[in-house]
């Protein structure tokens, strides 16, 4: 069973985040358990279940993250598969790997700052310009091109950028 759930677990980091391509569901942190279950007829194989806590409650990526998931585990040959929605604890950027932050700042994102306990209002972060590589950044809007985005500007190189919040 091991063996199978690493196996489960390598097959969910080619997942990708249909918003944000560059990361995969494990480097988000989004993927909270994987649970293989024989039934006791074993005449249907073994029971996958994935739970799973999206980022936010709304996202709008969820169906197709969870389709996504669905058809990397039937592709790689398994046949029962479910999906557990895991509202709590709330996902936070904590979770993220921080291969998935330095993917973001390749991206020409800026990667969340510090722990989402000790949040620092948006308006003070000195976030660092993910093309240049500036402290001289300005916030242009709260709301980036998603809702766990915002949209900040390079003084330097002039660029703006997104910054993937802190929650």
């Amino acid at each position: 069973m091991q063996k199978q759930e690493a196996e489960i677990w390598q097959i969910l980091e080619m997942v990708k985040d249909p918003e944000i391509p560059v990361l995969s569901i494990i480097d988000l942190g989004i993927v909270r358990s994987i649970k293989i279950t024989k039934p006791s007829n074993n005449l249907t194989g073994s029971e996958v279940c994935v739970a799973v806590t999206p980022t936010y409650s709304a996202c709008p990526a969820v169906d197709m993250i969870n389709a996504d998931i669905k058809n990397a585990l039937l592709e790689a040959g398994y046949k029962n598969i479910s999906i557990e929605q895991v509202l709590f604890p709330a996902w936070t950027t904590d979770w993220m790997s921080a291969s998935g932050k330095e993917k973001l700042k390749k991206y020409g994102i800026a990667a969340p700052i510090g722990k989402s306990c000790n949040q620092t209002a948006i308006e003070e972060l000195t976030v660092i310009c993910p093309q240049c590589g500036s402290d001289k950044t300005k916030i242009i809007s709260a709301f980036g091109s998603t809702a766990c985005k915002a949209l900040f500007q390079c003084n330097n190189c002039l660029e703006p950028f997104d910054y993937f919040k802190c929650h």
